[in-house]
């Protein structure tokens, strides 16, 4: 047969870790993403299109892609989005991709488990799931864990790396069996080349292990000294990650709380196929690096960096929009006129507070990171030339927007996933 895949959300985390597996098993590899530039930078062929764009719901779209008999495995998903995003990415593109295989070609659909769960999420899987054809194989992961991690792999590192405590939801008592990311690409290729009876195929670890022993073992995988396991109240887990869905807070979603609340139990693997690792023999085969470290510590402070800046922009705000002209003219007097002053202090507190909406509500992270340095730029370039003596106030007046140019520029780099 011919070994040519092409992997639809290679950039994603499963994806991206199959292209590299397919690559060393000596496939040729096209590497789809909506910006696949980054894959282009990597080595690979790379197919730039959005799923969500109904040209690539054509099956004419993916035809050049696909000759000659070239295979597919089905890497792409979104886990949240609107109704017409989630059936673009989850059905409708997937659908043209799956009609426009050649004949004899073999396609793969990484789907997930606990699709029978009445969510967005879980439809739309299991409409993804409905649209394959018989030659193409459905895998339904469990936990997925890898060299490196997202989504709720991330969460585990970050919950298990906290200093003093570890924190579960409900008692820690759930069942997980994670499978890692290389063994699920092993499965995904053979499926390729030995279709195995029909699916869908759950695949998961042979090991299984508790929420607590899951995350006790991260941590001493770490090389960190053992923590008081403290349990999280599922209600109250519940509710954060309803926050955490609203603000766009990254780890802490709805999603996140409730694999922790359920576990991820995913008992079987395809009995002919290549079989995955137990959990502890995935810890024992690879070493962690400061860079696992630092990832797990920081990846909670993600988003408290971005709740606290967004409290320094809206005090900002509702002091410039609200503080009295008497308060705030002698700092720069005799420099231009009062009124002016007032319009252009009144100005930067409606500016300020926009910035604190958009950050509470997670818009655009990347971009408000500039938005912000550039404010902060501006804000100091102009009060220094209204009266440099601002340097010099003894509670550090401007000297205090040095550090917050490099908290934001930190931050900027930590909203950055992939």
């Amino acid at each position: 047969m011919r070994r040519h895949v092409l992997i639809l959300g290679a950039d994603g985390f499963i994806g991206r870790h199959i292209a590299f597996a397919a690559r060393r098993a000596g496939w040729q590899v096209t590497a789809h993403a909506r910006n696949p530039k980054a894959l282009g930078r990597m080595g690979f062929t790379t197919l730039r299109a959005d799923l969500c764009d109904p040209a690539t719901h054509d099956p004419a779209f993916w035809k050049p892609a696909l000759a000659e008999g070239v295979h597919v495995i089905n890497a792409a998903g979104l886990l949240s989005g609107p109704d017409a995003d989630m059936h673009a990415v989850h059905v409708a593109a997937p659908a043209a991709v799956y009609a426009a295989l050649a004949q004899g070609a073999r396609g793969v659909l990484v789907s997930a488990i606990g699709i029978e769960a009445d969510t967005p999420f879980a439809r739309h899987r299991r409409d993804g799931e409905t649209a394959a054809p018989g030659t193409v194989t459905i895998l339904r992961p469990g936990l997925i864990l890898g060299h490196t991690s997202y989504g709720g792999s991330s969460l585990a590192r970050a919950l298990a790396a906290l200093p003093l405590v570890t924190p579960v939801v409900g008692r820690g008592d759930q069942p997980f069996n994670p499978i890692h990311t290389d063994d699920l690409a092993a499965i995904a290729l053979h499926s390729l080349e030995q279709p195995p009876a029909t699916g869908p195929h759950v695949v998961g670890g042979p090991e299984t292990v508790t929420q607590k022993q899951m995350l006790q073992a991260m941590r001493g995988w770490m090389g960190l000294r053992p923590a008081l396991t403290v349990p999280l109240p599922r209600p109250l887990a519940r509710v954060l990650g309803t926050l955490g869905d609203a603000m766009r807070l990254g780890p802490i979603s709805r999603v996140a709380v409730d694999q922790l609340s359920h576990g991820v139990h995913a008992p079987h693997a395809l009995p002919d196929g290549p079989q995955p690792r137990a959990f502890t023999a995935i810890l024992h085969a690879q070493p962690s690096g400061t860079q696992d470290l630092w990832h797990a510590r920081l990846y909670l402070m993600r988003p408290l960096l971005r709740l606290v800046l967004a409290f320094l922009w809206l005090a900002s705000g509702v002091l410039g929009l609200t503080l009295p002209a008497a308060d705030f003219l002698p700092l720069v007097s005799d420099t231009l006129p009062d009124t002016l002053l007032i319009v252009m202090a009144r100005a930067g507190g409606i500016a300020d507070l926009g910035i604190a909406a958009a950050l509470l509500r997670g818009w655009r992270p990347r971009l408000m990171a500039g938005v912000q340095l550039f404010m902060i730029a501006t804000y100091t370039i102009a009060f220094t030339a209204l009266n440099p003596a601002l340097w010099l106030l003894p509670l550090g007046g401007l000297l205090k927007n040095v550090p917050l140019l490099a908290l934001i520029a930190i931050t900027a780099i930590l909203e950055r996933e992939r």
